[in-house]
C-alpha cells in the first residue's frame, strides 16, 4: 500500500485513510490505485465486518489532484482516470457486502464528496463541507455523484449543487439529508471510530442484506424489491448471526456475533 493510503484491520474494521495532508488529500494517480486496492481488499477479506473510510489533516479529500490532471493534458492525455479509479472506487465502496462509514474530518470535494455519498453512513465534523466542484472546472459529474447526490437530497436539489457548486457546511449537509451525524471536529476521529465499531461488531449479513435490498429497489419496480427482499429475508434468517440473535432476546443478553 503507497505511504499516501493507510490500511490498518483491527476488531472486523478495516480503516483506510487518505494521508496526504500537505496537499488536502488530493487523488494523485498513485492515491487512487492504493485507495481502489485497498477497498476491494477490505471488500474481499472475510475478517473484515465494516470499513472506515477517513482523511488525515484538514481535508476529507478535494478530489482530482489539479496539478497532476494538468500535466497529463499538457501531454495529450484524457479523462482515462474516471474508468480507471474512480468508477472502481465508487463501485467498492457502494457495493462491498458490509457497511462504509465516511469520516468526513474536513472538506470533501468533487470524487472526495462523491466517495463520501457512495458510504452508508456519513460522520462529519461541523467544521466539515461538502462542494461538488465539477462545473466549476467545466467537467461533468463523476465518482457516481449523479446516482447518489439524487437518492440522497434529491433531484432538484441535486441538479442546484451540480450546476451552482459551492461549499455546504455540515448543519446545512445535515438538513439536506447528506450527513448522518454532525459532531464537533475535534470529536470526529472518535464519534467515526464508534460507529464503524458497533458496526463492525453487529450482524454482517443482515447489514449486507439491507444494503444490497437498498440497492436494488432504486431501480426495480415494488413487485421486484418485494421479491429481492423475500430471498434476501431468507438468507438472512438462515444465518448464524440470526439464529444468536433470537437466543440473546430470549436469554435477556446482549447478541454476540462471529465474522463470516
Amino acid at each position: 500500500m503507497a505511504d499516501s493510503v493507510l490500511y490498518e484491520v483491527s476488531e472486523g474494521l478495516a480503516t483506510v485513510t487518505l494521508n496526504r495532508p500537505e496537499a488536502m488529500n488530493a487523488l494523485d494517480t498513485g492515491t487512487k490505485v492504493a485507495l481502489r486496492d485497498a477497498l476491494r481488499d477490505a471488500g474481499a477479506d472475510p475478517a473484515v465486518r465494516a470499513v472506515l473510510l477517513t482523511g488525515s489533516g484538514r481535508a476529507f479529500c478535494v478530489g482530482q489532484d489539479l496539478k497532476e490532471h494538468v500535466a497529463i493534458l499538457a501531454a495529450g492525455g484524457g479523462m482515462t482516470t474516471v474508468a480507471e479509479h474512480y468508477n472502481p472506487i465508487t463501485l467498492a465502496i457502494a457495493t462491498m457486502p458490509k457497511p462504509v462509514v465516511a469520516g468526513v474530518n474536513g472538506v470533501a470535494a468533487g470524487a472526495g464528496a462523491g466517495f463520501a455519498f457512495a458510504a452508508d453512513y456519513r460522520v462529519v465534523a461541523d467544521t466539515a463541507s461538502f462542494n461538488t466542484s465539477f462545473a466549476g472546472v467545466a467537467l461533468s459529474t463523476d465518482s457516481g455523484m449523479s446516482w447518489t447526490l439524487p437518492r440522497l437530497v434529491g433531484h432538484s436539489r441535486a441538479s442546484d449543487l451540480l450546476l451552482f457548486p459551492r461549499a455546504v457546511p455540515a448543519a446545512e449537509a445535515a438538513g439536506l439529508g447528506i450527513a448522518n451525524k454532525v459532531v464537533p471536529a475535534a470529536d470526529l476521529p472518535a464519534e467515526a471510530l464508534a460507529v464503524a465499531r458497533r458496526l463492525a461488531a453487529g450482524p454482517t449479513v443482515a447489514y449486507a442484506a439491507i444494503k444490497a435490498a437498498l440497492a436494488f429497489s432504486a431501480s426495480h419496480s415494488l413487485p421486484e424489491s418485494l421479491a429481492e427482499e423475500a430471498g434476501l429475508q431468507t438468507a438472512a434468517g438462515a444465518s448464524a448471526d440470526h439464529r444468536e440473535a433470537v437466543a440473546a432476546f430470549l436469554a435477556k443478553r446482549p447478541a454476540v456475533f462471529e465474522a463470516h
